[in-house]
């Protein structure tokens, strides 16, 4: 009994051994395994055979203690070493490297399978896969990239592919208003040859049709079908015409509010009256059938108007037409302007012209009025909108400086209306001399194509445009389990969820202990190869120990053989 149960202990060792063998044989092959988790073998006792119980102490007796044989030992658990490995960088953007103890989510062909394995690249489809093709799980999102955490999907990260523009929110201006300049006190003021209703003979109102106008030589102004266009000069600029087509229902009105567009004059609200002739700025019809028109104060919207302003088209023929314009006033009033681009939604740059004046001055303060206009804007009114700004007795600005208005798209398809947010705070109220104003900054750009993408600890990928927009184009997560060691690996350094291991708990990196995530990075094996060589040298030993226990065993019984001949 003693020797075969002496026997089957060590075969019960060698067994034993040799998976030690195997799984160190296996930590050392996978030495430079990305992402590997080396494993090592525990023991325990098996059952012992009792030889005695042993007995209590008595009056005459010390007592006895148990005599008992092991039947050697079997294995307990081959355990996973999920300790950190050591990181490394690498040379491409799209390898990943966890920091604690999450583990990456990917898509499997039966369902998610977790790995510590980073290294992945952009497939055909711009897709985040491994090197098996399998698809790196995250969050995706929407058409204004934002994250969408609802549910995991396959990161895409289309390099080349993805154009984006940025509109245009917020401006910053800069410069200095002169406020020892002439204080706006008139408009300009241009007055055409007197116009004739023919219907009715007498001079044209602003309900007159454009068809029935003649000049003092009872020859047709405006003919139907035909097209009018107005241009003109405003501080020392030509402005864009603005054109509309003679229908037999226009009006003289009609023809005011082109002029009036077209020349950028801002009216109404809160822009005063002209300080000479008490009237609103703007493009009015005297008594006498005359065009009248009244700019804004500022020698930068002083206004000029010729003859051959006043155009009318028929065909490829433009002929201006025979009204003459005469300029009684000039505009005074000490002024800045500047020229600035903005972007719209669809990234198309779009000019808009910022002038200024001296509207007020006293011993304690002053203040400047500002307009903004934009042959760019889908009305037929270049005007924006206006305001003013005060600074104090020391050239400082007075409030927080920043101001509203807005563009009309409504001809593109870009998004209308177009509000941006302009920032004064850089604009000074002291100057040796002259004012003069510029843009500092803007928040738009241009179309442009993704060039290349970064991830940061949390697992965000942002994504960077050549035209230096900056966008979110995923998330990557990370699972946890709360028994990592009851997970099945499954091939390829990846995980299957196990009975012991409990359900994943996704979670974004850098949150509920997952650990964070290093772009560029790869995570090495964590296997020992000194130590396990020394547990090799050992298991080896063992295993020579439980053969020598074999032979010693065979010798007995070859001479228990030689004892019964």
């Amino acid at each position: 009994m003693g020797l075969t149960s002496a026997l089957n202990t060590s075969l019960n060792g060698l067994a034993l051994n040799e998976t030690t063998i195997d799984v160190l044989g296996n930590n050392i092959a996978n030495a430079n395994t990305t992402g590997f988790k080396a494993s090592n073998v525990q023991f325990a006792t098996q059952l012992s055979r009792t030889l005695s119980v042993g007995s209590r102490p008595t009056a005459s007796d010390g007592g006895t203690n148990p005599r008992q044989i092991g039947l050697g030992a079997n294995v307990s658990a081959i355990v996973k070493d999920f300790s950190q490995g050591s990181i490394t960088n690498s040379t491409s953007p799209s390898d990943l490297a966890v920091e604690g103890d999450g583990l990456f989510i990917l898509d499997g062909p039966s369902g998610n399978v977790y790995s510590r394995n980073g290294n992945f690249t952009l497939n055909s489809a711009s897709t985040l896969v491994n090197a098996d093709g399998l698809h790196v799980q995250g969050y995706g999102i929407d058409e204004d990239f934002n994250l969408v955490t609802t549910q995991l999907t396959d990161i895409q990260i289309p390099l080349g592919e993805l154009n984006v523009a940025e509109r245009t929110s917020n401006v910053e201006l800069n410069g200095a208003l002169y406020p020892g300049g002439d204080v706006g006190a008139n408009g300009a003021l241009v007055t055409s040859d007197a116009m004739t209703d023919s219907s009715s003979g007498g001079a044209a109102n602003a309900g007159s049709l454009l068809v029935d106008l003649v000049d003092s030589g009872a020859n047709a102004l405006f003919p139907v079908g035909e097209t009018v266009s107005f241009g003109g000069r405003k501080g020392g600029r030509t402005q864009t015409p603005q054109s509309m087509t003679i229908e037999a229902t226009s009006t003289v009105q009609d023809l005011m509010d082109l002029i009036q567009g077209a020349l950028g004059i801002h009216s109404g609200g809160t822009v005063p009256a002209d300080g000479n002739t008490g009237t609103n700025p703007g493009v009015t019809i005297t008594g006498a059938g005359e065009l009248q028109i009244l700019g804004n104060r500022g020698t930068a919207n002083d206004i000029n108007v010729a003859t051959s302003d006043l155009t009318v088209t028929n065909g490829a023929l433009i002929e201006p037409t025979s009204l003459a314009f005469q300029k009684s006033e000039t505009a005074v009033g000490e002024s800045a302007v500047t020229d600035f681009v903005v972007f719209d939604s669809l990234g198309e740059p779009l000019t808009v012209r910022m002038s200024s004046y001296l509207e007020s001055s006293t011993p304690s303060s002053t203040t400047f009025r500002y307009f903004f206009e934009s042959d760019d804007d889908s009305d037929l009114s270049t005007v924006l909108g206006d305001g003013t700004i005060t600074f104090d007795g020391e050239g400082q600005l007075v409030g927080d400086g920043v101001r509203t208005f807005s563009i009309d798209r409504n001809s593109t398809a870009a998004i209308s209306p177009m509000q941006i947010q302009v920032d004064f705070s850089n604009v000074s109220g002291l100057s040796s001399g002259g004012s003069i104003l510029g843009l500092e900054s803007q928040d738009g750009s241009a179309p442009g194509t993704l060039t290349s993408f970064v991830t940061d600890e949390t697992g965000v990928i942002n994504g960077i445009f050549d035209n230096g927009v900056i966008r979110t184009l995923g998330q990557v997560t990370l699972a946890r389990f709360s028994n990592t060691q009851g997970l099945i690996e499954a091939g390829g350094s990846n995980y299957m969820e196990g009975v012991g291991s409990g359900p994943p708990f996704i979670v974004t990196p850098g949150s509920l202990g997952a650990g964070t995530v290093r772009s560029g990075a790869i995570e090495l094996s964590n296997t020992d190869v000194g130590r396990n060589l020394v547990d090799l040298i050992v298991a080896s030993t063992n295993y020579r120990g439980n053969a020598r226990v074999i032979g010693s065993v065979q010798t007995l019984v070859d001479e228990l053989l030689v004892l019964g001949r």
